[in-house]
C-alpha cells in the first residue's frame, strides 16, 4: 500500500523546479536560485511558493506560484496583495503566476486586478494557467514531473491509457513514487473509482491521506453547511410558528384547540402554517379550522 505523500505545492514544484519555471513564465534560460519564505507578516498561504530565479535578460527575479483548486472570485486581490509583499520583503521584481487546478464555472477568468477608488488607480497583472487546458503531452516531452500528479484533468489525459502511463513514470522514480495518491485522486474525476483501484492496485481508502482530498471534502462541507444554515433558518421559523400556533389555539378554544397540533406538526410548508395562524383568528369552531388543516 502507498505512504501519505508529501504533496505539498512546494514538493510538487521541487522536483524539477528549473523546468516548471520555465513552463509558468515562458521565459528562456532561467536558473532557479532557492525557493523562498513566502510567510509574510500578516499572511501564510501553503498553497502559494515564491522562487527567487535568475535570467541574463532580466536579471534577478521572483515568481509567485499560487495553485487553487479551483479559481476563486477573490483571487486577483490575493494576486495583487502577493506580489507587492513579495517585493517588499525582497526588493526584487517579480512574475506571478496563478494556476487553477479544477474547471469551475464559465467565468472567464481575469489576468488582471484593477481598482479606480477616488480617482487612484491600482492595477495588477499575473499569468493565467488552467491546468484543463494544458496539452497532456507538455507533462512527458518538457519533461514536468511536478504535473505528473494532475494528468487526469489535463486535455487528452482522461483516458486509461494515458493514466496508466503516468502511473509507470511515478513508480519508476523514487522521488516521485509517493505522488500516486494524487493521480488516482484526480483519476477520480474522470474514470470510475473501480478502474483507478485496479489501475493502482491498492485500497482506495489511501485517498483520503490525500490533502487536496481534504479540500475537496472541506469545499463540500461548507456548502452542506450552507445547506443546512438554511434548513435551520427555515426550521427555526417553523418552530416559531408552531409555538404561534399553539398560544393561539390554547386562548381561543383551550385544550380542545390543542388537540389539532399533532395534526399541524406533520404540516411542514411554511405559507400554509401562516396561513393557518391566520385561519385561528377568524373561525369560529375548532372544526372549521380542522377542515382547513387537512
Amino acid at each position: 500500500m502507498s505512504k501519505p505523500a508529501d504533496v505539498s505545492t512546494k514538493r510538487l514544484i521541487s522536483l524539477a523546479p528549473d523546468n516548471w519555471v520555465k513552463w509558468v513564465t515562458q521565459i528562456p534560460d532561467v536558473i532557479v536560485g532557492e525557493i523562498l519564505n513566502s510567510e509574510f507578516q500578516w499572511l501564510s498561504r501553503q498553497s502559494d511558493v515564491l522562487i527567487r530565479v535568475e535570467n541574463p535578460q532580466y536579471g534577478k527575479f521572483l515568481v509567485i506560484n499560487e495553485l487553487q483548486l479551483r479559481y476563486k472570485p477573490e483571487m486577483p486581490r490575493r494576486m495583487r496583495a502577493y506580489t507587492a509583499l513579495a517585493e517588499e520583503k525582497y526588493n526584487l521584481p517579480t512574475y506571478p503566476v496563478l494556476i487553477n487546478i479544477l474547471k469551475g464555472t464559465n467565468t472567464e477568468i481575469p489576468t488582471t486586478y484593477t481598482s479606480n477608488f477616488a480617482g487612484l488607480k491600482a492595477t495588477q497583472d499575473y499569468r493565467v494557467i488552467n491546468l484543463w487546458e494544458v496539452d497532456v503531452n507538455t507533462v512527458f516531452d518538457t519533461p514536468l514531473p511536478s504535473l505528473l500528479p494532475f494528468v487526469p484533468i489535463l486535455k487528452g489525459g482522461e483516458n486509461e491509457v494515458i493514466i496508466r502511463e503516468a502511473l509507470q513514470v511515478l513508480r519508476a522514480d523514487e522521488q516521485l513514487n509517493q505522488l500516486e495518491t494524487v493521480l488516482a485522486f484526480f483519476a477520480t474525476f474522470v474514470i470510475e473509482s473501480a478502474l483507478v483501484q485496479e489501475i493502482m492496485r491498492w485500497d482506495m481508502t489511501v485517498l483520503r491521506e490525500s490533502p487536496w482530498y481534504q479540500e475537496i471534502l472541506r469545499e463540500g462541507e461548507a456548502r452542506g453547511e450552507a445547506r443546512g444554515e438554511a434548513r435551520g433558518e427555515e426550521r427555526g421559523r417553523r418552530e416559531e410558528l408552531y409555538s404561534g400556533i399553539e398560544l393561539i389555539l390554547e386562548i381561543k378554544f383551550g385544550n380542545t384547540g390543542l388537540d389539532l397540533m399533532p395534526m399541524i406538526y406533520q404540516i411542514t410548508d411554511l405559507q400554509r402554517l401562516k396561513e393557518i395562524q391566520q385561519a385561528i383568528k377568524t373561525v369560529n369552531t375548532v372544526e372549521e379550522l380542522q377542515r382547513i388543516c387537512e
